[in-house]
């Protein structure tokens, strides 16, 4: 699948992994230490509250599915992307998300598709520690939500896209080790890999 063939003069790189695999450290490190010739897009700015998928949280309440590629507005992600590869300002767009490699409008417009692979334990450990750093949150609340559909999620929506990739790299991989493994297979869209820095480790 390597190279595929595009509708859009720029090219599309997909990027998908299950939850803290590492893709967003992955797709974020292309942009910054490529800024001007890399535009970024998060599946996770088009998850629509109001006709997305719902789902009962551990704590009892009524939520978006985050879980859920149902939960994506696809018609807007579309149009971010074919706005970010039509305006001649890039060189490559890279869209990063849980469904990256099976969302309907992302699979359509992507030149290369990158799996970042990486084990469930590290996975979820990764997950609890940021839900407790940034919301402080219960990792019970986490551990019940995993076990409840998390799990489930992510072996039926995310995990069987590993299987499309055009190369799988291992999330467990600093920041520079997963850059060079992707530059080589989009060489020669971008220069060669930049020089380590402590902010890529």
């Amino acid at each position: 699948m390597a190279g595929v063939a595009s509708r859009h003069s720029v090219p599309v790189l997909a990027v998908a992994g299950g939850t803290a695999s590492g893709k967003s450290t992955l797709a974020d490190a292309l942009a910054l230490h490529h800024p001007e010739s890399v535009g970024l897009i998060h599946l996770d700015d088009f998850y629509d509250p109001l006709r997305g998928v719902r789902t009962r949280s551990a704590s009892g309440a009524e939520i978006l599915d985050w879980n859920h590629p149902g939960s994506i507005d696809e018609g807007a992600v579309a149009a971010a992307v074919d706005a970010m590869t039509s305006g001649g300002r890039y060189r490559l767009v890279v869209v990063e998300g849980l469904f990256a490699l099976t969302l309907a409008p992302v699979v359509a417009r992507a030149t290369w598709r990158v799996y970042v692979d990486t084990p469930d334990d590290i996975r979820l450990a990764r997950k609890i520690l940021r839900k407790i750093e940034i919301q402080q949150q219960d990792p019970a609340l986490s551990l019940r939500n995993y076990l409840a559909s998390g799990r489930e999620r992510h072996f039926a929506h995310v995990a069987p896209s590993r299987a499309l990739a055009d190369l799988v790299v291992d999330g467990t991989a600093d920041a520079y080790a997963m850059i060079a493994a992707v530059l080589m297979l989009i060489d020669p869209i971008l220069p060669p890999p930049p020089t380590p820095t402590p902010e890529m480790a």
